[in-house]
């Protein structure tokens, strides 16, 4: 699969990069769940995502457990890895799973960096054609069509439309989850709400850029707070990349940069290290195939139960530092 392809490639551009100051975070995530009052009679199926090393982590499993069988797998789209368990009759009311993962997370610089040009980092046909495709709540043509073709007009590279694009975003969403509709990445209740979370931010990010013909993709894992050392994480965060020949996938973050206005140019080329990438993209088939519609997104685990969606699961997600360290070669 391409990202696994580009993992040597892009270790590369890391490489090259290290003149620059580097800086990574070293911690223990926890990723434990229940499913809770299991009904009796009927299979039982549980999905759970796996995060996986990259040239911006390296991850390792500690241990991976479950009242059922866990077993690796992944989906053919995308390359998520995963873990799936079934029965087709529980044991205990309740099923309890947890995977513990050492991460070390490195800080992502692109924009501004010096990195050679890698041939090899042009995107093939099929590549490109699937990071331009619509997501079934992330169209390409219409108000979003619309609205970029406004923003980026008069700019002439992707880096310049792209920065158009996240300005456009950055100014016009507001962070705010009160009420309903967000968190979905609906990109027309972005455009008319005007607010949401990180969700909606990059769904209507790349929206706008893949009709303009820039490919763009989704990416989502977990916060990690810059200020403690150990704590309770209540949810996801989830942030975007764009392709650019010059520089190949670059990242960025506006939920981040609209919470920090501060680092507004720092996250459009960077991500920084306080964070776990789990899995990448929108309207997830998983492996093996689950009965339900495909997945919004695939971050929180996913159970079925007699073919049906069971969300009666309670989550608990933690983690705990390991160190920081940050280190600066000679230039």
């Amino acid at each position: 699969m391409f990202r696994k392809a580009l993992f040597l490639l892009m270790s590369l551009s890391a490489f090259a990069a290290s003149s620059f100051a580097q800086s990574t975070r070293h911690f223990t995530f926890h990723y434990a769940f229940t499913v809770k009052n299991v009904p009796t009679g009927g299979k039982i199926r549980v999905w759970i995502p796996q995060a996986h090393s990259d040239q911006f982590q390296e991850v390792k499993i500690i241990s991976a457990t479950g009242d059922l069988r866990l077993k690796k797998t992944h989906d053919s789209r995308h390359d998520n890895e995963m873990y799936y368990a079934e029965t087709s009759k529980a044991s205990a009311p309740d099923l309890h799973f947890e995977v513990i993962y050492d991460v070390v997370r490195h800080e992502r610089l692109t924009l501004g960096v010096a990195t050679p040009h890698l041939e090899a980092l042009k995107l093939n046909e099929r590549e490109r054609k699937e990071d331009l495709a619509p997501d079934k709540l992330v169209p390409t043509s219409g108000i979003p069509a619309q609205l970029a073709a406004t923003t980026a007009e008069g700019k002439t590279t992707t880096v310049d439309k792209a920065r158009a694009i996240y300005d456009y975003v950055f100014d016009n969403m507001k962070y705010d989850k009160t009420g309903t509709g967000w968190g979905h990445g609906d990109v027309l209740y972005a455009c008319s709400a005007k607010k949401g979370n990180c969700t909606d931010f990059h769904s209507l990010f790349i929206s706008m850029a893949r009709s303009q013909g820039i490919p763009a993709r989704f990416e989502i894992g977990f916060p990690l707070p810059e200020d403690k050392h150990s704590a309770e994480i209540p949810g996801y965060h989830c942030w975007a990349e764009f392709f650019d020949p010059d520089h190949g996938w670059v990242p960025v973050d506006i939920s981040e940069a609209w919470k920090h206005p501060v680092k507004k140019n720092y996250f459009f080329g960077a991500h920084d290290y306080d964070r776990v990438q789990f899995t990448m993209g929108r309207d997830l088939v998983l492996n093996p195939k689950q009965e339900g519609e495909p997945l919004n997104y695939f971050i929180y685990p996913y159970v079925e139960v007699a073919g049906k969606e069971y969300a009666n699961v309670s989550n608990a997600f933690s983690f705990e530092d390991a160190g920081r360290t940050s280190t600066t070669a000679a230039k």
